[in-house]
């Protein structure tokens, strides 16, 4: 199996935390082919989509660390069709190059994207919460999505919560999630000039969220594998920030999964699964849901330490079994046109 990782670029991995290292190295140690680029690297040529590459060269012994994974792996760059590999895996960070779906559009049908292109375009950003039908906030909490100054600061003084989480629509690992509280009116209006309002005129759309109680105490970061999730982890704020994302100085400890947790992921899994979203990253708060995470989802590295496993490996079995079973059609469906054509 050939696979290329859409991501961001190598210098910038993490070596001891990298998910999407997690992946690369699982995929040499069986075997695989292994190239990686960036949005910035697709290409067309002769009406072909190929990529500016940097391909692994093959290892005589892969290490089982990361970090000698990292520091030993050695590239060579290439220029490849990508129509040629057997499958891709989309772990480019928000926000969301348009750009690079549509050059994907062009090779979707060859060969297993994770995540589905058509998947990443609905749920790229934090409206997709809305996709889940929840009209009694049983598993989302109240939530408002505008670019409207007067409408948040309504909605703020109408709560009947002293406390709201303000964030960009667009942000990821936890940038620009704050606190707001009712006792701090008169700097909230600055607040969103700073958040909504461009030095060139456009304006970008926030997030107001009720806050959830016990959010303080940190969020859940659970793994869902073809609607399933696979694992889990308690991610705790560190003592001068409210937020727990890890790269934010969260700590990470083990947890188990509670019946609401796992009524959620029995009531989101299906439509994941629909949109072609297979692996996912979603964010709770006392069981109420706050985002869920479709472009480069984190955690694999993190909750393998903390339950000693090896989730790189479910992953990559389940790609492996994707591209088998669509290989596996093309095979059956040349057959049965070879019969056709014989008749």
């Amino acid at each position: 199996m050939n696979v290329c990782f859409i991501m961001y670029p190598w210098d910038e991995i993490d070596p001891e935390n990298d998910t999407t290292l997690s992946l690369i190295s699982e995929c040499k140690k069986r075997g695989h082919g292994v190239a990686i680029t960036t949005p910035a690297n697709l290409t067309i040529r002769d009406s072909e989509t190929f990529a500016f590459c940097k391909a692994l060269n093959k290892m005589d012994k892969v290490p089982t660390n990361l970090k000698s994974f990292h520091k030993k792996a050695t590239l060579r760059e290439e220029m490849l069709p990508l129509a040629g590999f057997d499958a891709i895996v989309l772990r480019s960070n928000p926000p969301l190059d348009m750009i690079m779906l549509n050059f994907l559009d062009s090779v979707k049908d060859d060969m297993f994207i994770l995540n589905n292109v058509d998947g990443i375009r609905r749920a790229n950003n934090k409206l997709y919460t809305a996709a889940f039908e929840d009209t009694t906030n049983d598993f989302i909490p109240k939530t408002h999505v505008t670019k409207n100054k007067d409408y948040l600061i309504k909605m703020i003084k109408e709560s009947d919560q002293d406390k709201m989480i303000l964030k960009p629509l667009n942000g990821y690992g936890g940038s620009g999630v704050i606190l707001i509280e009712k006792r701090a009116m008169s700097s909230i209006r600055s607040l969103l000039d700073f958040y909504i309002d461009n030095k060139d005129g456009s304006t970008n759309y926030v997030i107001l969220q009720d806050y959830i109680e016990g959010a303080d105490q940190g969020d859940v970061r659970i793994l869902l594998l073809n609607g399933k999730p696979i694992g889990a982890m308690k991610r705790v704020p560190g003592e001068d920030d409210h937020r727990s994302n890890v790269s934010a100085g969260g700590s990470v400890q083990k947890h188990s999964l509670s019946e609401q947790e796992k009524e959620l992921c029995r009531r989101i899994g299906p439509k994941l699964v629909k949109d072609g979203l297979y692996f996912v990253g979603i964010d709770v708060i006392n069981g109420m849901l706050v985002e869920v995470n479709v472009m480069s989802p984190g955690g694999v590295t993190y909750i393998n330490k903390v339950y000693k496993v090896k989730l790189q490996e479910k992953i990559v079995n389940f790609i492996e079994d994707k591209v088998i079973e669509r290989v596996s059609r093309l095979e059956r469906r040349a057959k049965l046109r070879k019969t056709v054509e014989d008749a």
